[in-house]
């Protein structure tokens, strides 16, 4: 990484004047928000990126500041199938523009196809990645085959105690049997009619 620029308080105009990327790896351990998401949290996970900035002509007279961030991280979530852990890849490619003001990027943000910044004086490129990183998530993690099956102990449970094990006709199921679950959900349909 430059001396002269850091990661959570860059001017983004002499960054991009620069043109030389910064590069770094982050501990996963520093993003509070992304920690949270995570199970069992190894001190070495990182997470790696690489941002570089330049200057584009633009719509007026001064030149518009673009931002470019790659970022790739490996996080441990909860299979919601199997209730494992399920190494998770994340990856960020995206393109952003800097704009003067919050008025400006809320008039132009549903005409333009790459995201909108707020220029600051101290700009935190790390909390852009962190907010980057927490919409990548999966909404619902799974594995794409679960090393274990998958265990349905609550459902079968329930329509045990929903039969008073008796089979659907009312009779009490032989010892060791399940009760049919199609018998157990017609005699909770006729207890409600």
């Amino acid at each position: 990484m430059s001396k002269s620029h850091h990661a959570n308080r860059l001017n983004m105009q002499a960054f991009a004047r620069e043109g030389i990327p910064l590069v770094g790896a982050t501990p996963l351990q520093n993003m509070e928000r992304l920690a949270q998401e995570t199970q069992a949290l190894e001190p070495d996970l990182m997470v790696n990126w690489e941002a570089r900035a330049e200057l584009r002509p633009g719509s007026g007279a001064d030149e518009d500041v673009w931002l470019h961030l790659v970022a790739t991280a490996s996080v441990t979530l909860v299979c919601q199938r199997c209730m494992g852990a399920v190494a998770t890849p994340l990856e960020i490619d995206q393109w952003y523009r800097f704009v003067a003001t919050e008025e400006i990027a809320m008039a132009e943000d549903d005409e333009s196809e790459e995201d909108l910044l707020v220029m600051e004086p101290h700009f935190d490129l790390l909390a852009v990645l962190e907010d980057e990183l927490l919409m990548a998530l999966p909404l619902v993690p799974m594995h794409e085959e679960c090393p274990v099956a998958p265990v349905m102990q609550v459902g079968e449970d329930a329509l045990s105690a929903g039969a008073g094990g008796k089979t659907g006709t009312g009779e009490e199921a032989p010892s060791g049997e399940k009760p049919n679950p199609f018998a157990v959900l017609s005699q909770l349909k006729k207890k409600t009619e």
